[in-house]
């Protein structure tokens, strides 16, 4: 559809109302700010070139400075909802702030504002997960500017990885487990065996209490709403799971505990893991998060369709396909059984 009848510049997107009709917004460019909506293709009400034009004016002055940018994110309603995902969104974003404090934040409209933020991002160059970070949260906060009129552009799209690790071949084997328990106290086995069993996050974890687990025709499941996406899950408790939840002290409100029998944080969960795991002579990649692996092939096993347990992870179905066939090669005890049950699963899922 040609744009040539309106103002140069102008992005228009026709969408489909529920009644069948069609509406127009109009943006004062391609990802720019929506300044207006109309029935017509081309309006003819002339507040309509009023907003283009105060949607295409500078709102900022050049003394709006790159510290500003980031506090008027940070008290946006752009911010995310999960505790965790705003705390890291804060820190890099206060440090980001920080390195560019005496910057107006239009420097990111020029394109060699691409090499400063790769300057910066090498910091961190010493662990490439920080180094990704720090660029993912930054460029975040470009893009708001952006959708907010604050920023025209800026040249800080598709930054350059170098943290491509694939933690799908990371898993806790048998014989992993066997030697963890071998060394760790039991408050720390019950966490990695909860989190073996369930695949439920640190921040679920320590969170599960007899309340969730609910009586089904054949069992027993547990019945967790996930604090990152705010699903529920229907997690089938295994025998392994339930020996963990029958041997909790009575009168103890949560299943996990530390070695007082106090509440857990999902820091100090996964640094108890990590402790023992070194004690126990694993490898180092092996953290409290990989469990999750171990947890995708036992509900295959438990007859979970592959759909279901990408759902439950929040996995993609290749993904979940990838880890329970790599767990499957590296656990031989379980190898012909799992991947008849993953080839089952992959048609289904075709």
């Amino acid at each position: 559809m040609t744009q040539s009848d309106l103002p140069k510049g102008v992005h228009r997107v026709r969408r489909k109302l529920a009644s069948g009709k069609s509406r127009f917004h109009f943006y004062a460019w391609r990802g720019g700010p929506k300044f207006w909506e109309d029935d017509h293709r081309k309006p003819s009400d002339t507040a309509f070139y009023q907003a283009f034009a105060e949607a295409t004016a500078r709102p900022q002055s050049p003394d709006y400075m790159v510290t500003q940018l980031v506090d008027d994110f940070l008290s946006s309603t752009a911010m995310p909802k999960g505790e965790r995902s705003r705390a890291d969104i804060r820190k890099w974003g206060l440090r980001f702030a920080e390195h560019f404090k005496d910057a107006p934040a239009v420097i990111f409209e020029d394109r060699r504002s691409r090499g400063e933020m790769n300057a910066w991002r090498a910091l961190w160059k010493h662990s490439p997960k920080q180094h990704d970070m720090a660029g993912t949260h930054a460029v975040r906060i470009l893009n708001w500017g952006m959708e907010e009129g604050k920023l025209s552009e800026h040249h800080c799209h598709k930054l350059r990885r170098l943290y491509e690790v694939d933690r799908s071949e990371i898993v806790w084997t048998p014989a992993d487990r066997e030697a963890f328990n071998a060394v760790a106290p039991e408050w720390v086995r019950r966490i990695l065996c909860v989190a073996c069993e369930t695949g439920l996050r640190p921040a679920d974890l320590i969170k599960l209490t007899p309340a969730h687990v609910e009586q089904t025709p054949r069992g027993r499941r547990l019945r967790v709403r996930t604090n990152k996406r705010k699903r529920l899950a229907h997690i089938p408790i295994t025998p392994a799971l339930a020996e963990v939840i029958d041997t909790t002290p009575p009168g103890r409100l949560l299943i996990l505990a530390n070695a007082s029998g106090h509440a857990l944080t999902p820091h100090r969960a996964s640094e108890g893991v990590r402790q023992w795991r070194d004690k126990a002579k694993l490898s180092d990649e092996l953290r409290l998060y990989d469990a999750r692996g171990t947890a995708a092939t036992r509900l295959l096993n438990v007859g979970l369709s592959l759909a279901e347990i990408a759902n439950h992870m929040g996995w993609s179905i290749r993904y979940a396909a990838n880890v329970i066939e790599h767990y499957a090669r590296v656990s031989p005890d379980e190898t012909d059984a799992v991947l008849v049950k993953l080839a089952q699963a992959k048609g289904g899922a075709s």
